[in-house]
């Protein structure tokens, strides 16, 4: 829709003057009265979380320096270790680090695009966790509605792409500092898939190696993650990034992606078992998107960049992350 389409009257709590009018148009909002933020808490969850992926970054660089295959108790037994003695969390830095860095710039991806639009919206709130990875991730909360699918838009593949920048390089650097150690694939207790953007840069980096014969630096484990959170976060489900893509692109056709997509999760299911968990949890939480009501043209540009999203998530997806 043109910007005259749209008068003081169709928004009386954000169009207080004719220059808000202009931009409501152009799919921006004026500022809006803000809850206080609580930094305090931003903080302590982002400092527990870097403590908590630090644990993991110790055991995985201390199992990569004595070339020893990556075992969950290894994780268990660095909490140990680093109660006793602290300064080995240092070498956990290059794990947690890389880590932290691809999950924030992908939320801040969402947040700078959210601010551009004045959509209300929170900075990352970082989850620590005693898991695999020290972290259940992170997210922010648009804490306002959005009336325009282009601003859907731009919020939704922000993250994706802003994440993928720096998890490229991140992939690159971890596989340099990689070793060839014949069969270490198949000594360790977790088995990681190997998404297509890894097997291309394995290729030209080790051309002729083993896929188990490659035991991947600490730096390019942090990057694999990066890259299943890229891949999940781009299934065009509900409320999932990819469900914010495909709802601006065809909101028509997404109630149908989305039914089919948690779906094709069930098959998955047979090469890993979490693909059911994730089935279930979607198909009665996940599968809705809050109705937009716009129906102008996202334009050419936008259009291509649905592409690249596709693209992002076939290089990033795996069947099977993680086996034993």
């Amino acid at each position: 829709m043109s910007s005259q389409d749209f008068s003081p009257g169709i928004y009386p709590y954000y169009a207080r003057e004719a220059a808000d009018v202009q931009n409501i148009g152009n799919g921006i909002l004026p500022a809006q009265v803000k809850p206080r933020e609580r930094y305090w808490l931003y903080g302590l969850l982002f400092v527990l979380t870097l403590l908590t992926t630090s644990i993991v970054g110790t055991a995985l660089q201390y199992d990569f320096d004595r070339n020893i295959p990556f075992q969950i108790e290894h994780t268990l037994d660095a909490y140990v270790r680093v109660w006793r003695h602290p300064i080995n969390l240092v070498q956990g830095l290059p794990f947690s680090l890389t880590l932290i860095t691809i999950l924030l710039a992908h939320e801040m991806g969402h947040f700078l695009a959210s601010v551009c639009y004045r959509v209300d919206a929170s900075l990352p709130y970082f989850l620590p966790a005693p898991t695999l990875i020290g972290t259940f991730g992170a997210f922010i909360r648009i804490r306002a509605p959005i009336y325009f699918k282009r601003v859907l838009f731009d919020i939704g593949i922000a993250g994706p792409v802003a994440g993928f920048i720096f998890l490229l390089p991140a992939l690159a650097i971890g596989l340099a500092f990689s070793k060839i150690i014949p069969g270490i694939g198949h000594q360790t207790d977790v088995h990681f898939g190997i998404p297509l953007l890894e097997w291309l840069l394995r290729k030209a980096i080790f051309p002729g190696a083993g896929a188990n014969d490659i035991y991947l630096h600490p730096v390019g484990r942090a990057a694999w993650f990066g890259m299943f959170a890229t891949a999940f976060n781009l299934f065009p489900i509900g409320q999932l990034d990819g469900g914010h893509v495909l709802y601006a692109l065809a909101e028509q056709r997404h109630k149908l992606v989305s039914n089919l997509a948690v779906l094709a999760l069930v098959p998955l299911g047979y090469f890993w078992r979490v693909w059911l968990v994730w089935a279930l949890v979607l198909f009665f939480f996940g599968r809705r998107h809050p109705v937009v009501y716009d129906e102008s043209d996202l334009g050419r540009g936008r259009r291509q960049l649905g592409w690249v999203a596709l693209v992002l998530f076939i290089l990033c997806f795996t069947f099977a992350p993680l086996g034993t």
